[in-house]
């Protein structure tokens, strides 16, 4: 899908730390950094500081991360989520990202326009100029920046990089070097206006002053060697913009009242040295942010239409199109000058600066999404050379959501539905998802790997009370009948595990690993027709011991070790129950218990009446023999269905049996109706099998005990005289289960 870029790349890391440091050394530094000082004091600043470069850092080492684990691209922080994720992820970050990265053109335009309201008076008395709105300069001027980046490109971006920069670096030297008259009352540390705004109002407007780290990735495709360059001058760029933050916060502390800090928007000028290097430095910096987010918004652009992102093919043509030898994306920067002209001729700083901040908290909670769940996929192909700690990502991601909220609950809701419906757009179009189901598919085979570990460690601990059934079914009939099939997926719903094996009889070769493989592709596309939670596998084996050996010894994906075995035969056929039975012994000594379950025509037919048969021999069978059939009861198929106990005794032994099996479904709180208990006596002349073809002839699953005596020397005759019933499973447990 995916259409290269072919751009000259001659850039260094000095240009992804200056499109940074000038991007976070912006508007907001000048305009609002004293309201959040006087409002807050220097403490609940330097607060905001902090936490808003949890979020950044965070970012800006997931982000290094990334970038040098793969050949990044045209399109920064696009190319390397659509990488990661998939085009439709991918996609969905990117088009939010063109869009806050044009409107951040606007937003600093916009700032840009405020820096000549200290020149205001001077138009006013010496040339009779009254200028009330500063679109009469931000118009302007957006028009002569669309000219030059139309005309000249990127190239002449980053030299003007490198003057702005220097004024802005001179602007900040005067503003330390200044001094004031103030002094304080109080501790410089703690003063604030006696009714301060909200703490997250304070921290929603200074948070754009720290989203600019990234706009240097941007520049990905032109730079010479980006696993170098965008680590260095993204996390450089974001340490220097945190103190340089911390260093002004504690200079308007020590030079101006609270007071003044929240009521004069450039009080930095009265600080300064020389007052009128800060509206200087206020232009250069938005100039240089504008600019910064120019040469970044066109190429995220141009990524997304070589990708083919958008639905329009003359539309992603045309934008993803570039002049010259280095591709300069003129088509998408004349879109996004007509995107930044809307919002300068419509919008306000803060309004501007809450919409932009919500998308770059997306993108921002986004990469260190990626970055945390890299680190528990496990990828053996994801090898950056620079490397980041999972909880510095997590930790990211996480305050993102929180902060969005806490900032603006609207925009944030806003924004989310947004990128729901951009993503449901944009996936109608292209079926690449392939990316982040690699990542999660990573994550969860760790995350199973591990549970698998601390549960066979916990196993010894856990003792008999804690049973529950790790079911290994092996069958030769999958595709003739799936009664062994839906009875394993009944056990795993909710209480077992389950392991299901289909068994070819043969030697393994070319054909039956060919065969093996068709027969697991079936087996998985039944499984997911029933949705079944079972898990599936095939066994070659060239006799039914060997298969049987083989099973015993399968671990289970469940991290405890299996502890029943599941067989499964048609009435009236005895080859494959007469092998099972013959191997009872190896069944035995793996300390398994035994299931074998005789299918009929009937099937489980309607799943509203499961009967358990028990009589004297089954002292070691009969708890289990109930517990199997509550937990089948428990599958939602069954959710119409009762239990029936039947229990055969002698005249004598009926009352005190009934008792015990009544105060035992009490005990272990079991569903089972009084009403349904029946202890009977057994009939002289009448065969246990009788009786069951009599009283469970509506039945749809009959549960009888067989004991280990009449298992051995071949007996094969206790498993027939059932005609009259439908599905019955013979249980044959190696020990006796705990109800409690």
């Amino acid at each position: 899908m995916a259409k290269l870029i072919k751009t000259k790349a001659n850039f260094g890391t000095a240009p992804v730390f200056l499109t940074a440091i000038s991007t976070i050394l912006g508007a907001i530094m000048f305009l609002r950094f004293g309201y959040s000082v006087g409002n807050l004091g220097f403490w609940g600043t330097l607060g905001i500081i902090i936490m808003g470069h949890i979020v950044t850092i965070s970012t800006a080492m997931a982000l290094a991360e990334i970038a040098t684990n793969q050949k990044v691209e045209g399109g920064g922080e696009y190319f390397i989520i659509s990488r990661s994720f998939g085009y439709n992820i991918g996609g969905t970050i990117g088009v939010s990202l063109f869009i806050s990265q044009a409107i951040s053109v606007a937003f600093y335009i916009i700032a840009f326009g405020e820096a000549f309201n200290a020149i205001k008076p001077f138009l006013s008395s010496e040339l009779g100029l009254v200028i009330s709105d500063n679109r009469y300069f931000s118009v302007p001027a957006l028009l002569l920046l669309i000219w030059l980046m139309i005309t000249k490109g990127a190239d002449l971006g980053v030299k003007a990089l490198y003057f702005v920069v220097a004024i802005l670096f001179l602007s900040l030297v005067f503003f330390f070097i200044g001094k004031t008259d103030y002094e304080a009352t109080g501790s410089i540390l703690t003063n604030r206006i006696d009714r301060p705004d909200d703490f997250f109002m304070v921290f929603a407007i200074i948070f754009p002053a720290f989203t600019g780290m990234t706009a240097g990735v941007g520049l990905s495709g032109d730079l010479r060697d980006p696993k170098k360059s965008i680590p260095l001058g993204t996390l450089s760029a974001t340490i220097c913009g945190m103190i340089i933050y911390v260093l002004i916060a504690l200079k308007l502390a020590n030079s101006a009242s609270p007071q003044d800090l929240v009521g004069d928007d450039l009080i930095m000028s009265k600080i300064a040295f020389w007052g009128p290097i800060i509206p200087i430095g206020l232009a250069a910096a938005t100039i240089s942010s504008a600019i910064g987010s120019f040469m970044v918004a066109p190429r995220t652009l141009q990524a997304l239409s070589s990708d083919r992102v958008f639905p329009g093919r003359r539309f992603n043509y045309l934008m993803s199109r570039g002049v010259s030898k280095s591709s300069e994306p003129r088509n998408a920067t004349i879109l996004t000058s007509v995107i930044a002209l809307v919002f300068v001729l419509m919008g306000s700083v803060n309004m501007v600066a809450e919409i932009i901040s919500m998308f770059f908290m997306v993108t921002y909670g986004t990469l260190c999404l990626i970055s945390f769940l890299q680190h528990f996929s496990a990828d053996p192909a994801y090898r950056p050379s620079f490397k980041s700690k999972w909880y510095f990502s997590f930790t990211g991601a996480v305050m993102c959501i929180y902060l969005m909220f806490k900032m603006n609950p609207v925009y944030a809701l806003a924004s989310i539905i947004f990128m729901i419906l951009l993503f449901f757009y944009l996936s109608t179009y292209n079926k690449h998802d392939y990316g982040m189901s690699n990542i999660f598919q990573g994550v969860i085979s760790q995350a199973n790997r591990r549970l698998q570990v601390f549960l066979q460690k916990s196993q010894k601990a856990a003792g008999e009370e804690s049973w529950r059934p790790t079911v290994l079914c092996l069958s030769k009939d999958s595709f003739k009948r799936h009664s062994a099939m839906a009875l394993m997926k009944w056990i795993s719903h909710r209480y077992g595990f389950g392991t299901y094996i289909h068994y070819i009889k043969g030697y393994y070769s070319s054909d039956t690993n060919k065969e093996s493989d068709e027969a697991l592709n079936k087996l998985i596309k039944i499984s997911g027709d029933i949705h079944s939670n079972i898990f599936l596998d095939t066994m070659v084996s060239p006799s039914n011991t060997a298969a049987i050996v083989n099973a015993l010894q399968l671990t289970s994906v469940s991290g405890q070790p299996n502890n029943m075995i599941l067989f499964e035969f048609k009435k009236g056929e005895d080859e494959w129950l007469s092998d099972v039975v013959d191997n009872y012994g190896l069944i035995a000594t793996a300390k398994f218990d035994l299931c074998i379950l005789a299918s009929s025509d009937k099937e489980f037919g309607f799943r509203q009446e499961i009967h358990v048969w028990i009589t004297k021999k089954d002292y070691d069978n009969a708890n289990l023999m109930i517990l199997m059939s509550y937990i089948i009861l428990g599958h939602p198929e069954w959710k119409k269905g009762q239990i029936k106990i039947f229990a055969l005794y002698s005249k004598d032994e009926i009352k005190q049996e009934k008792d015990h099996l009544l105060n035992l479904i009490r005990s272990g709180r079991l569903p089972i109706s009084a009403n349904n208990v029946n202890v009977l006596e057994q009939e002289e002349g009448v065969s246990k099998e009788e009786m069951i073809n009599r009283l469970s002839v509506d039945a749809d699953l009959t549960i009888v005990g067989i004991h280990k005596g009449n298992l051995s020397g071949n007996k094969l005759d206790i498993f027939k005289g059932f005609d009259n019933v439908g599905n019955v499973l013979f249980v044959n447990a190696l020990t006796q289960k705990t109800i409690k």
